[in-house]
C-alpha cells in the first residue's frame, strides 16, 4: 500500500514540473569572477562633472531629428514690440489733439486729466488755475470758478465754436482782452462775478445771459451803448460795483436787470420807457433791482409807466 502511495506522489510532482514555463537559459561570463576589483582593465570610477555633461547632452539631444531641423531651418527672429498706440478719445481724436482730454495744459497735463470732462463740459472748479486752460474744441460748456486766473488772454477761447456758457465765478481777474469773447458765435452765458474787472470787453450779440457783480467796474467800466446790439439779452446783473448810471440803452428783448448796491443816483423819465409814446408798453422787462442805490424813485414817477412791475428801491 505504501509503495502505491509513493508512486502516486511520484506522478503528480513529475506532471506540475512538466506544466512550468520553459524560460532561456541565462549565461553569466564568469571570466571576471576571480580577479580583485583593482586589476579589472577598465575600472569604474564614478565622476560628478561628466555624469552632469553626460545628462545635459543627453537632454539637448533628447528632440528627434526631424523636429531639430524644423527648428533650425528657420532662424529666430525677434518679433518688434506692437508701437504704443495713442489712446482714443471719445471723439476719436488723441489726447495731443484737441479731443475731449483737451491739449496738453502748462502743468505738462491734458485738460481733462487736470480737470474734469464730462460730455461737451469742461470742471476746472478750485484747482488753483492761474491761467485759462487749452479747452477741447467741441467744450460748449466752461467752468473754471474759485482759481487764480488774473487775465484772459485774446486766444484763450479761439477757435471753440462751440462754446455757449463760462463760468469763472472767484478769480482775481483783472484784464480782458478786447477780443476775448466777442469772436465766440454761439456764446450765450457769460459769468464773471467776483473778480476784480475794470473794464468790460466787447460782448458778443448772441448773449442771453450776462453776471459780472461784485467786480470794480465803476463810473467808466462800461462803455456807452456796450448793450445796445445784444437783442438777445435777457438778464443783465451788474450788482456791487460802484456804477454811477443806468448803462443806456438797454435792448428791447432784456427780462431782468440787478443793480443793487451801486452809487446810483438818478434815473431819466426815459430810462426804461419812451416820454413821446404813451402807448409803449414794455412787457418783458419785469425784473429791475435798483435797492441799495443812493436814489429817489418817486422822483420819477413817469420813467415807469410802460413797464408790467415797479423797480425795487427806495421810493422815498
Amino acid at each position: 500500500m505504501q509503495t502505491i502511495v509513493n508512486i502516486f506522489l511520484g506522478f503528480f510532482i513529475f506532471e506540475s514540473v512538466g506544466a512550468a514555463p520553459i524560460t532561456d537559459t541565462i549565461i553569466y561570463d564568469s571570466e571576471f569572477y576571480d580577479i580583485p576589483l583593482g586589476e579589472l582593465p577598465h575600472p569604474f570610477v564614478y565622476d560628478e562633472s561628466e555624469q552632469s555633461d553626460q545628462l545635459e547632452t543627453e537632454i539637448g539631444t533628447a528632440l528627434p531629428a526631424i523636429i531639430q531641423e524644423s527648428y533650425s531651418s528657420a532662424p529666430l527672429t525677434e518679433e518688434p514690440d506692437e508701437e504704443a498706440s495713442t489712446p482714443k478719445l471719445i471723439d476719436g481724436s488723441s489726447a495731443q489733439g484737441s479731443g475731449v482730454l483737451g491739449p496738453q495744459t502748462q502743468d505738462g497735463f491734458p485738460t481733462c486729466l487736470l480737470c474734469t470732462c464730462l460730455g461737451t463740459t469742461v470742471y476746472c472748479d478750485d484747482h488753483e488755475l492761474d491761467a485759462i486752460p487749452p479747452l477741447p474744441k467741441k467744450t460748449m460748456y466752461f467752468y473754471s470758478r474759485y482759481n487764480r486766473i488774473r487775465k484772459i488772454n485774446r486766444n484763450d477761447f479761439a477757435n471753440l465754436n462751440n462754446l455757449k456758457r463760462i463760468d469763472l465765478t472767484s478769480n482775481f481777474i483783472s484784464e480782458i482782452h478786447e477780443d476775448a469773447f466777442r469772436r465766440l458765435p454761439q456764446l450765450a452765458e457769460l459769468v464773471l462775478c467776483d473778480n476784480r474787472i475794470r473794464q468790460l470787453p466787447e460782448l458778443p450779440p448772441t448773449l442771453t445771459f450776462i453776471d459780472v457783480s461784485k467786480n470794480r467796474l465803476g463810473r467808466k467800466g462800461i462803455r456807452n451803448e456796450a448793450f445796445k446790439d445784444l437783442h438777445e439779452l435777457q438778464h443783465l446783473y451788474i450788482t456791487d460795483n460802484n456804477l454811477d448810471h443806468i448803462p443806456l440803452p438797454l435792448p428791447e428783448s432784456l427780462q431782468a436787470l440787478h443793480l443793487q448796491n451801486n452809487n446810483i443816483q438818478e434815473m431819466h423819465e426815459d430810462t426804461f420807457c419812451k416820454m413821446k409814446d404813451f402807448t409803449y408798453v414794455r412787457r418783458a422787462l419785469e425784473d429791475i433791482r435798483l435797492d441799495g442805490n443812493p436814489i429817489n424813485l418817486s422822483k420819477t414817477p413817469y420813467a415807469y409807466m410802460c413797464l408790467p412791475r415797479l423797480p425795487v428801491g427806495n421810493l422815498i
